[in-house]
């Protein structure tokens, strides 16, 4: 039934492209297969597929959205529409209309994620074939790739994905630092084959030796990923996972077994070794990463992840779709668990855009609060909560809930009272002490807290104390105004009169 839809799908698409053709000179054709091939790669569901082939029928072969309706249905529609609109957008118009395209991709992806799994997919074959494209718009291209839709990408958690549309938007953004790491690591690339080949052989022989079935792989480090790490001011020499493997075992025991196996042959740096299987990402990546003194004093970065945490690790959110087709009972429950969990961020950016006074708020907003270096703290109780670096206790209150946050008379961290402008740290345990006979937030702390959310929740405080103030006043100012010009109260307040008031100053009601 899946490939009977995807066959129609084709079909249609097939006859509205015939005779169209891409700037490479190709069948126009070849652009929404590839697109959804990418997307089978990645085991998105059927509609995301049928979608794909069908992407650009709305745009350009004058096919109505009811036509589409009445041929595949709701779902189908829903994704290409929603596709449509993000294509019609033009980022990079550095204006207003920049802005406010930015909110509606990014409320848009909040709706319905396959939109923007789709977009991404499409954005990626485009990057593959950014060549026929002058230099002018591949730049623009890039940029917006880097800038909207990689961080998307890492949200989600599709890494595959990510790594590669990184990679090929520095190409064209700056092909110059582009070739020259990708020279750099062509000089040392049998060098570094060997080293990889050799350690490979050595934790095979240890693992089987300890009864570990598993299986082992070398890791090539992303150019874009290394161009991060020299931009920030590390030197090519400092760049530890050069060296890199990455070994799979069945199960999350095995993960720490296979762990403490590696650590008893090979010294680890400390600082180094980190558990995001206890504390996963908040794009669900699971995995126990170390990095070790290995053959020769040479530096190895080691992953260690069970083959269904790689599945999740390299396709992110999509690799859900296909795992709720198949699964049932308990399987179900904690699918629906983790995409609750992964949702969860999309729900935050719906929150900021209801709070976001203006498109230019909002954009600022979503940028600052999700696209920016993360912190992972923990409650009480253990439960993880991300939070962007620079982040306070108040943060933190307003996080867990607006209630908890306008309560708020103090904090712990780690066991220890700290005041509400400490800027918490990864792995830090805070604890919130609340009074219900609080009056609420000091206006203070808009200047101690760093996210958006909390930002937001505050003002909402204040504006809604602050409102019947304004309404008093506002009501003093009218009475004034229409004294001043020898206006009677009574003509004023007729319905006619109030309701050309409000078309003429596009409000809603009076008290506005």
């Amino acid at each position: 039934e899946d490939l009977e839809l995807i066959d129609e799908c084709y079909d249609f698409a097939f006859k509205c492209h015939q005779g169209q053709r891409r700037i490479t000179g190709e069948d126009y054709i070849y652009h929404p297969i590839s697109v959804a091939y990418i997307l089978a790669s990645i085991n998105a569901d059927k509609e995301t597929i049928g979608a794909a082939l069908l992407h650009d029928v709305l745009e350009d072969c004058n096919i109505t959205r009811e036509e589409m309706e009445e041929k595949f249905g709701k779902e189908i529609t829903k994704i290409v529409y929603g596709v449509t609109k993000i294509n019609k957008l033009n980022f990079n118009d550095e204006s207003e209309v920049l802005i406010a395209n930015h909110r509606k991709i990014i409320v848009g992806l909040a709706e319905d994620v396959r939109v923007i799994i789709l977009k991404l997919a499409d954005r990626l074959n485009n990057l593959r074939t950014l060549w026929a494209l002058p230099e002018e718009k591949q730049k623009k291209k890039a940029k917006e790739t880097l800038e909207i839709l990689t961080p998307i990408a890492d949200r989600l958690g599709m890494n595959k994905m990510k790594s590669e549309m990184e990679d090929l938007a520095l190409r064209y953004l700056k092909p110059d630092t582009y070739f020259d790491i990708l020279e750099k690591l062509n000089q040392t690339k049998a060098e570094r084959e060997a080293l990889v080949l050799e350690m490979q052989d050595k934790i095979t022989t240890l693992l089987t030796e300890n009864d570990i079935k598993h299986e082992i792989k070398g890791r090539a480090k992303s150019i874009y990923s290394i161009y991060k790490k020299l931009a920030k001011g590390r030197k090519w020499n400092d760049i530890y996972d050069f060296l890199a493997l990455r070994v799979f075992v069945n199960t999350e025991q095995e993960c720490y077994q296979a762990l403490g196996i590696i650590h008893s042959k090979y010294r680890p740096i400390p600082k180094r070794v980190k558990d995001y299987i206890a504390s996963p990402k908040t794009n669900m990546y699971q995995s126990l990463h170390t990095t070790v003194f290995g053959i020769d004093g040479h530096l190895f970065e080691i992953q260690i992840r069970t083959y269904e945490m790689d599945e999740v690790a390299e396709r992110g959110i999509a690799a859900h779709f296909a795992y709720k087709e198949s699964a049932t009972g308990q399987g179900k429950a904690e699918f629906k668990n983790q995409m609750e969990q992964k949702l969860q961020v999309f729900r935050n950016i719906l929150e900021l855009n209801n709070e976001a006074q203006t498109d230019e708020e909002f954009v600022h907003n979503v940028t600052e609060d999700l696209f920016k270096d993360t912190i992972y703290v923990f409650t009480p109780k253990g439960d993880v909560l991300e939070l962007s670096k620079g982040s306070t206790p108040i943060d933190f209150a307003y996080k867990v809930h607006s209630q908890v946050g306008d309560k708020m008379v103090g904090a712990t961290v780690n066991g220890s009272i700290v005041p509400l402008d400490y800027k918490l740290k990864d792995n830090d345990i805070v604890s919130i002490r609340t009074n219900q006979n609080s009056p609420g937030p000091s206006r203070e702390w808009l200047q101690l807290c760093n996210t958006a959310q909390a930002k937001n929740k505050i003002k909402a405080f204040f504006n809604r104390i602050d409102k019947d103030e304004y309404l008093k006043n506002g009501e003093e100012i009218l009475k004034e105004e229409l004294k001043r010009r020898k206006i009677a109260l009574s003509d004023f307040y007729k319905d006619d009169v109030i309701g050309k008031a409000l078309e003429e100053y596009k409000y809603n009601n009076i008290e506005e």
